[in-house]
Protein backbone atom coordinates (compact mmCIF):
# COMPACT_ATOMS: atom_id res chain seq x y z
CA UNK A 1 0.00 0.00 0.00
CA UNK A 2 1.14 3.57 -0.92
CA UNK A 3 1.54 6.03 1.99
CA UNK A 4 0.10 9.48 2.25
CA UNK A 5 3.06 11.72 3.38
CA UNK A 6 2.73 15.69 4.30
CA UNK A 7 6.05 16.66 3.76
CA UNK A 8 6.67 20.61 4.44
CA UNK A 9 8.79 23.20 5.30
CA UNK A 10 7.47 25.20 8.81
CA UNK A 11 8.55 27.91 10.68
CA UNK A 12 8.78 27.41 14.33
CA UNK A 13 5.57 29.60 14.99
CA UNK A 14 3.75 27.20 12.80
CA UNK A 15 3.61 28.26 9.27
CA UNK A 16 4.27 26.93 5.94
CA UNK A 17 3.81 30.58 4.29
CA UNK A 18 4.11 33.97 5.35
CA UNK A 19 1.42 36.46 5.85
CA UNK A 20 1.33 37.22 2.00
CA UNK A 21 2.04 33.25 0.91
CA UNK A 22 5.69 34.18 0.69
CA UNK A 23 8.13 31.38 1.17
CA UNK A 24 11.03 32.91 0.74
CA UNK A 25 12.28 32.63 4.68
CA UNK A 26 12.56 28.52 3.57
CA UNK A 27 16.41 27.61 3.96
CA UNK A 28 17.48 25.22 1.40
CA UNK A 29 19.78 23.22 3.61
CA UNK A 30 23.11 22.02 1.72
CA UNK A 31 22.63 18.77 3.00
CA UNK A 32 19.38 18.22 2.39
CA UNK A 33 18.96 15.80 -0.38
CA UNK A 34 16.01 17.36 -2.44
CA UNK A 35 16.59 14.88 -5.06
CA UNK A 36 15.97 11.71 -2.98
CA UNK A 37 13.07 12.76 -1.00
CA UNK A 38 11.18 14.10 -4.83
CA UNK A 39 12.43 10.35 -6.04
CA UNK A 40 10.13 8.84 -3.09
CA UNK A 41 7.34 9.94 -4.34
CA UNK A 42 5.39 9.42 -7.86
CA UNK A 43 1.88 11.36 -6.82
CA UNK A 44 1.60 14.53 -5.77
CA UNK A 45 -1.62 16.01 -4.16
CA UNK A 46 -2.57 19.94 -3.09
CA UNK A 47 -5.09 22.02 -2.57
CA UNK A 48 -6.23 23.95 -5.16
CA UNK A 49 -4.55 27.59 -3.99
CA UNK A 50 -1.43 25.53 -3.51
CA UNK A 51 -2.02 25.19 -7.46
CA UNK A 52 -2.97 28.27 -8.11
CA UNK A 53 0.02 29.82 -6.28
CA UNK A 54 2.39 27.41 -8.19
CA UNK A 55 0.66 28.53 -11.50
CA UNK A 56 0.95 32.43 -10.37
CA UNK A 57 4.80 31.74 -10.05
CA UNK A 58 5.35 29.94 -13.05
CA UNK A 59 6.06 26.77 -10.75
CA UNK A 60 3.26 23.99 -11.69
CA UNK A 61 6.17 22.33 -14.02
CA UNK A 62 8.49 21.52 -10.30
CA UNK A 63 6.17 17.91 -10.79
CA UNK A 64 7.36 16.97 -13.86
CA UNK A 65 6.94 13.05 -14.08
CA UNK A 66 4.65 12.75 -11.03
CA UNK A 67 0.89 12.23 -11.13
CA UNK A 68 -0.65 15.63 -9.80
CA UNK A 69 -3.74 15.79 -8.46
CA UNK A 70 -5.56 18.99 -7.14
CA UNK A 71 -8.56 19.08 -5.19
CA UNK A 72 -11.20 21.82 -6.02
CA UNK A 73 -14.57 22.06 -6.25
CA UNK A 74 -14.28 25.36 -8.20
CA UNK A 75 -11.01 24.59 -11.06
CA UNK A 76 -12.79 23.39 -14.43
CA UNK A 77 -10.38 20.43 -15.75
CA UNK A 78 -10.16 21.65 -18.75
CA UNK A 79 -8.23 25.33 -17.40
CA UNK A 80 -5.69 22.35 -15.82
CA UNK A 81 -3.54 20.67 -18.08
CA UNK A 82 -1.44 18.47 -17.10
CA UNK A 83 -3.59 17.88 -13.61
CA UNK A 84 -5.83 15.52 -12.41
CA UNK A 85 -8.61 17.84 -10.51
CA UNK A 86 -11.47 16.19 -8.50
CA UNK A 87 -13.84 17.26 -5.51
CA UNK A 88 -13.53 14.20 -3.94
CA UNK A 89 -10.50 14.22 -1.96
CA UNK A 90 -11.47 10.62 0.07
CA UNK A 91 -12.30 8.77 -2.92
CA UNK A 92 -9.31 9.71 -5.05
CA UNK A 93 -6.76 9.22 -1.83
CA UNK A 94 -8.40 5.71 -1.15
CA UNK A 95 -7.51 4.36 -4.29
CA UNK A 96 -4.50 5.64 -4.96
CA UNK A 97 -3.61 4.52 -2.01
CA UNK A 98 -4.79 1.29 -2.72
CA UNK A 99 -2.39 1.34 -5.77
CA UNK A 100 1.44 0.12 -6.64
CA UNK A 101 3.97 2.60 -7.00
CA UNK A 102 6.26 5.45 -4.71
CA UNK A 103 4.76 7.19 -2.11
CA UNK A 104 1.90 10.35 -2.06
CA UNK A 105 3.17 13.70 -1.13
CA UNK A 106 0.62 15.73 0.12
CA UNK A 107 2.58 19.07 -1.06
CA UNK A 108 0.39 21.65 -0.46
CA UNK A 109 -2.79 23.06 1.70
CA UNK A 110 -3.57 23.23 4.97
CA UNK A 111 -6.99 22.48 4.49
CA UNK A 112 -6.38 19.55 2.04
CA UNK A 113 -3.60 17.91 5.34
CA UNK A 114 -6.47 18.72 7.56
CA UNK A 115 -9.53 16.78 5.61
CA UNK A 116 -7.40 13.90 4.69
CA UNK A 117 -6.63 13.65 8.44
CA UNK A 118 -9.98 13.67 9.49
CA UNK A 119 -10.51 10.25 7.24
CA UNK A 120 -7.52 8.65 8.10
CA UNK A 121 -5.86 9.40 5.00
CA UNK A 122 -2.57 11.14 6.23
CA UNK A 123 0.41 8.11 7.22
CA UNK A 124 2.94 10.56 8.10
CA UNK A 125 3.99 14.08 8.75
CA UNK A 126 7.20 15.53 7.94
CA UNK A 127 8.34 18.60 9.09
CA UNK A 128 11.37 20.33 8.06
CA UNK A 129 11.21 23.27 10.96
CA UNK A 130 12.77 26.43 9.54
CA UNK A 131 14.70 28.76 12.54
CA UNK A 132 12.49 31.41 11.91
CA UNK A 133 9.53 33.55 13.66
CA UNK A 134 7.23 34.26 10.24
CA UNK A 135 4.91 36.10 12.72
CA UNK A 136 1.56 34.87 10.74
CA UNK A 137 0.52 33.55 7.44
CA UNK A 138 -0.93 30.11 6.15
CA UNK A 139 -0.60 27.34 9.37
CA UNK A 140 -0.02 24.02 8.92
CA UNK A 141 -3.07 22.84 10.13
CA UNK A 142 -5.95 25.58 9.99
CA UNK A 143 -8.45 25.64 12.71
CA UNK A 144 -11.23 24.21 13.52
CA UNK A 145 -8.89 20.52 13.64
CA UNK A 146 -9.43 17.23 15.59
CA UNK A 147 -7.04 16.05 18.02
CA UNK A 148 -4.33 13.82 15.88
CA UNK A 149 -1.75 11.40 17.84
CA UNK A 150 1.87 11.75 16.67
CA UNK A 151 4.64 9.16 17.06
CA UNK A 152 8.07 10.67 16.60
CA UNK A 153 10.25 7.93 14.19
CA UNK A 154 12.98 10.03 12.98
CA UNK A 155 14.95 13.32 13.86
CA UNK A 156 17.78 14.88 12.68
CA UNK A 157 19.34 18.41 12.84
CA UNK A 158 21.11 20.36 10.18
CA UNK A 159 23.83 22.26 12.01
CA UNK A 160 24.65 24.55 9.34
CA UNK A 161 21.20 26.07 8.81
CA UNK A 162 19.74 25.14 12.27
CA UNK A 163 16.88 23.16 10.58
CA UNK A 164 15.47 20.08 12.31
CA UNK A 165 13.59 17.82 10.32
CA UNK A 166 10.81 15.72 12.25
CA UNK A 167 9.20 12.61 10.79
CA UNK A 168 5.95 11.47 12.69
CA UNK A 169 3.90 8.41 12.18
CA UNK A 170 0.61 9.05 12.42
CA UNK A 171 -1.74 7.13 14.94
Amino acid sequence: MKRVRCSVAMSLDGYIAGPKKEIDWILADPEIDFNELYASFDTVLMGRKTYEAMRQQGSENLMTGKEVYVFSRTLRPADCPGVTVSHDPKAVVEGLRAGEGKDIWLFGGGSLFRSLLKVDLVDSVEVALIPVLVGGGIPLLPKPASLTNLKLVRHRVYKKTGTVLLEYAVL
